[in-house]
């Protein structure tokens, strides 16, 4: 069963939240962090991306950048733009976009249960990613990312938690720059606190990572560094869990820079071999169901739907992803590892698809190719057959912003 614990998050004033949060540290470039954090002292980005005060010829990946995010989050205490809680809560963080809300639980999870499979993944992580996280952790004492968690909504706790909202007062409520409204609730209550974890403990068996598979990876290795040296909050790394019937999947698209030396036309020839191919009008096309798909070539656009015997009903070769990768990007175009081809790229959904068929129209891609968005119930069983997912299957929105709730390991 999955073991979530209460914590003292070091939060910021209120009046300081809409200032102080900021977008993840891995959406952003350098050189777009220190452009968002301009004129904001108070941005968390002079944490998480702490090289936007150094030197541009220092490697974001140097030991000065760490000990730099550990200044200014100590500074950030000093001036009282953050404080810690006086004792262990629970926090309620809905996010609202274009309307839609979702609402999910903000705690620390147990360590012990990512090494023990009872929080799910379905992702490979990169050593160097996982590193430079380390490497933050370790330095600044403290879990400034958050982990996207999953788990298969229950009854109870989604009623203890609409009560909650509905009779208490958030403690931030703010629409960031791109529009989505952030609100948060402190679960302060220790019988609630109680029951909370008691659900946990014995209802829901398991938890799924979403998002945030290198973060959740490096807080162990975190705690297995520290060894002896450990304390207890090390144990637990910072993840807020969201039902899964609130949870939104965006498509993640792709674009490739060339057709392996075929012309368009030899290219689309062999595409039919395995695709059901219609010439649409100029409007982007977005798959209404799986096992279609979207191709934009030549300032045209098509609909492709899989033919028979391109896919199998296991839980990775039923994925769309899988289907694009193996007939087409890996048999006709050659790409056959995605995550180290430079001749491919990918795009959230949360861009649009129109910027698919302006990348192509640029020169700078040859085709783009738009998918049906992977389901919860698909990720929930591939995580539970051990597997894991082709690269950036997956585009989750909205994303929780940094620096509103951050769990510090050291004492």
């Amino acid at each position: 069963m999955a073991m979530i614990q209460p914590f003292k998050a070091l939060r910021p004033q209120p009046q300081l939240a809409k200032q102080v949060a900021s977008q993840p540290y891995d959406v952003l470039s350098s050189t777009e962090a220190k452009k968002e954090a301009a004129g904001n002292p108070a941005s968390f980005l002079h944490v998480t991306k702490s090289e936007i005060d150094l030197p541009e010829s220092i490697d974001i990946h140097d030991a000065i950048v760490y000990e730099q995010a550990k200044e200014n989050i100590n500074a950030f205490i000093k001036r009282d733009v953050l404080f810690r809680e006086s004792k262990d809560c629970y926090y309620i963080y809905q996010l609202i976009m274009y309307g839609r809300a979702q609402t999910g639980l903000v705690c620390v999870s147990s360590v012990d249960d990512y090494e023990n499979d009872i929080i799910k993944k379905h992702e490979f992580t990169r050593p160097e990613k996982e590193l430079d996280r380390i490497n933050h952790i370790k330095t600044s004492g403290a879990q400034t990312g958050n982990v996207f968690l999953a788990y298969r909504n229950n009854e109870s706790l989604d009623a203890l938690i609409e009560n909650w909202k509905k009779t208490k007062t958030a403690v931030y409520d703010f629409v960031a720059d791109d529009q989505i409204q952030h609100t948060i609730w402190v679960v302060n209550d220790s019988s609630t606190i109680d029951n909370i974890t008691a659900i946990f403990k014995n209802e829901i068996p398991c938890t799924y990572i979403a998002d945030g598979h290198h973060r959740a990876a490096s807080a162990a290795k975190v705690r297995a560094a520290l060894g002896t040296n450990a304390t207890k909050n090390a144990d637990y790394f910072l993840t807020t869990l969201f039902p899964s019937n609130q949870l939104y999947i965006m498509d993640y698209n792709r674009v490739v820079k060339d057709l392996n030396g075929l012309t368009a036309e030899a290219f689309i020839e062999a595409v039919s071999a395995k695709f059901e191919i219609e010439k649409l009008a100029q409007e982007p096309y977005k798959p209404a169901t799986l096992h279609e798909f979207g191709m934009y070539i030549n300032g045209c656009w098509y609909q492709l739907t899989a033919k028979p015997g391109t896919y199998t009903n296991d839980p990775i070769g039923i994925l769309d992803v899988t289907i694009l990768q193996n007939n087409i990007l890996d048999a006709i175009l050659g790409i056959s590892d995605p995550r180290t081809d430079a001749r491919i790229d990918f795009v959230g959904g949360i861009r649009g698809l129109q910027v698919l068929a302006d990348r192509v129209d640029s020169g700078q891609f040859a085709a783009a190719f738009s998918l049906y968005a992977v389901t919860i119930d698909q990720l929930f069983a591939i995580a539970d057959s051990g597997n894991v997912m082709p690269p950036k299957s997956t585009w989750f929105e909205p994303k929780l912003r940094d620096g509103l709730l951050t769990h510090l390991i050291y004492e």
